[in-house]
């Protein structure tokens, strides 16, 4: 791992999004940020139904208090339906770099109109940096919908340069497609957008979205790919005299860990990964269960039982530095309705997933905090809340949780905490702050 000046570029960020912690790990051969990570998705489609854009990171006070914002996300795809090599592309070209913007949407209240090489979420992501340059923005790869072609991406040693080099070219680069008007795109439109790479491959070995290629080899060889994506990176750093931070984001079942990661050698090309902590449980399954929760619980009825802790512990079992590790925390609820009263709600049977703003059985935050006819209860043995009012169900991280979470990153010295994503809290940023004082022991 190169964190030299990483370390540097992160020490004159904002104290109250960091936490002294562990210098290094001996016998890595890296030096690590003394400071605790905070990372945050901003999702591209977040600026249409949402209506979140760049500017509320800044209003919010969020940009205050992240250290990273990963921007999701970048299609991993073939070149061509000819030319079937996989390449990094631009998944909505409109919100990328297209997009103009009023003085009101703006981040630094300016209009941003053509003529000009990039407009969209890239100019605006630029814009926040020169008022917030602690802040790093880091291009996230794949996620759920577009991990299908990573496997061919990574198969051979051909294939891995070329997606790499493809990858660093758009995104690193800035070589953006010119759509032959506005003046936007080309040589080096994009350049100085994006200080990495994020990895959000799901997931390699194991099944994932419905379609996605899987081979038995993807282990090794997204060890591989992770290796490629640190050497490329390194070798354009020493052209541009910057470091290229290179994070991946790591699944929290133990079966889909042994299937594709190589936990004791990846960090060795890592800045760090960030591990799933949401998503243990939803509505996908007919009884109500905790999503996110801290501990493993012996009155957990589900088999096999999921926590944070127990995530966190089979990283650290298969070599995984400790201080490496960036935990994934929910800034959006999972809830369940026709729900019997029984415990309160915990653990038992449901007609199904409550109703979503967006989806069936998901709510933002901010969206929860508000709803009205509910109480809170808190599970000590998980570490983890809900809120029920006597037949709809919804597990819930809030402030309390994000503080307590916070604490355990403290007390384990990892490396700090991740969310998805920026849009789910609220105007105000009552989640990042509860982040950004428990990391700095205000809690």
């Amino acid at each position: 791992m190169r964190r030299i000046v990483v370390a540097l570029a992160l020490l004159g960020a904002v104290a109250a999004a960091t936490v002294p912690l562990a210098a290094a790990d001996q016998g890595r051969g890296h030096v690590r940020s003394s400071r605790a990570e905070v990372v945050g998705y901003f999702i591209q489609w977040g600026i249409y139904g949402r209506g979140y854009f760049v500017k509320d990171v800044a209003t919010s006070g969020s940009a205050d208090k992240l250290t990273t914002i990963n921007y999701a996300f970048i299609n991993v795809a073939p070149a061509s339906d000819t030319d079937l090599g996989v390449v990094c592309k631009l998944g909505d070209e409109w919100a990328d770099y297209q997009r103009p913007w009023s003085a009101a949407e703006s981040v630094d209240g300016q209009e941003v109109t053509w003529p000009r090489p990039i407009l969209g979420n890239f100019q605006q992501l630029q814009a926040l940096k020169a008022l917030h340059p602690n802040v790093k923005v880091v291009a996230s790869l794949g996620g759920w919908t577009w991990s299908k072609y990573f496997s061919d991406a990574a198969l051979t040693r051909a294939s891995r340069e070329r997606f790499v080099a493809s990858c660093i070219d758009l995104l690193i680069k800035g070589n953006i497609p010119a759509p032959g008007w506005g003046g936007m795109g080309g040589p080096g439109a994009a350049a100085g957008v994006f200080d990495g790479i994020d990895l959000d491959w799901e997931w390699p070995g194991s099944e994932g979205n419905a379609g996605n290629i899987i081979r038995p080899e993807d282990k090794r060889n997204f060890t591989r790919l992770v290796r490629e994506f640190r050497r490329q990176l390194d070798d354009y750093g020493e052209e541009t005299d910057a470091n290229y931070l290179l994070t991946a984001f790591l699944p929290a079942a133990p079966a889909k860990i042994d299937a594709g990661f190589e936990a004791d050698e990846i960090f060795d090309s890592l800045d760090f990964g960030t591990v799933q902590g949401y998503d243990l449980h939803g509505a996908w399954e007919p009884a109500t269960n905790h999503q996110s929760n801290l501990f493993t619980s012996s009155r957990d009825p589900a088999s096999p039982r999921f926590s944070v802790d127990a995530t966190v512990d089979a990283y650290r079992r298969r070599g995984a530095p400790r201080r490496d590790l960036v935990v994934g925390v929910p800034f959006y609820s999972r809830g369940w309705t026709g729900v019997g009263p029984t415990g309160d709600g915990l653990y038992q049977a449901s007609s199904g997933p409550a109703p979503g703003v967006w989806e069936a059985g998901v709510n933002d935050y901010d969206v929860v905090k508000g709803l009205s006819g509910f109480t809170r209860f808190w599970d000590k043995r998980a570490g983890a809340a809900w809120l029920f009012d006597g037949t709809t169900f919804w597990t819930l991280d809030d402030p309390a949780v994000m503080a307590q979470k916070a604490q355990y990153v403290r007390r384990n010295k990892l490396g700090g905490l991740m969310f998805w994503e920026l849009s789910g809290d609220t105007p105000d940023g009552e989640l990042i702050g509860a982040i950004a004082d428990g990391l700095a022991g205000r809690d």
